[in-house]
């Protein structure tokens, strides 16, 4: 009788392990296949140091790499790397509108050096840089040309006092400012005219009295 209840008291424990490893098993399935969704997750949203909590995955965030908006019929992502990407839309598009002075300078940070500037109510974007020489200047105007050429939108060029070079940016047929400006703008930043401009640095101003 004693083998007996002892030997079903092994068929039962033997039951359980089997229970147990069917458990483990399908537990381990789960945390794998929420594993690959995590991972998946970070890979689609950027990451930068957080920790998914029972997956081991690293994931942090989840921040987009730029940030989308849209002005006035125009999307506009709000990235210089991206608006030196984009191409300039026709001057003729329908939906194109000057934009606010409000939504402009949500979009100065990606063209840095420009400034954004109130002419007469007209808003424009203006940059100047000193160059070596006055035939220097005629060629940092080359490099601009053929980027405005091939983006079909053209600034104002000014060559003054023969070594400064003055750029203002605006889209003529609205009056006003347009994504267009920006990515002509971004473009022109990313121009290789060092070998044109002037080493020398302005003197600063001295302060009187």
């Amino acid at each position: 009788m004693i083998h007996f209840v002892q030997f079903s008291q092994v068929i039962k424990n033997s039951s359980l392990v089997q229970q147990e490893s069917s458990m483990i098993r399908t537990l381990q399935a789960r945390l794998i296949s929420f594993t690959s969704l995590s991972q998946t997750l970070c890979r689609n949203h950027g990451s930068s140091n957080t920790h998914v909590a029972g997956t081991g995955v690293m994931c942090s965030n989840l921040a987009v790499s730029a940030k989308t908006n849209t002005h006035y019929g125009i999307k506009t992502l709000s990235s210089a790397a991206v608006l030196s990407t984009k191409k300039c839309v026709p001057c003729n598009t329908k939906d194109l509108r000057p934009m606010t002075e409000e939504a402009a300078n949500q979009l100065m940070p990606q063209v840095s050096g420009w400034d954004l500037v109130n002419d007469g109510g007209t808003l424009k974007l203006h940059r100047s840089w000193k160059v070596k020489t006055f035939t220097k200047g005629l060629e940092f105007f080359q490099e601009v040309a053929s980027v405005a050429e091939a983006e079909g939108h053209h600034p104002d060029l000014h060559l003054v006092g023969w070594d400064n070079v003055k750029i203002d940016i605006w889209t003529h047929s609205v009056g006003g400012l347009t994504e267009n400006d920006f990515i002509l703008a971004a473009k022109v930043n990313g121009l290789d005219v060092q070998h044109l401009l002037s080493k020398k640095l302005s003197k600063p101003a001295q302060n009187s009295g």
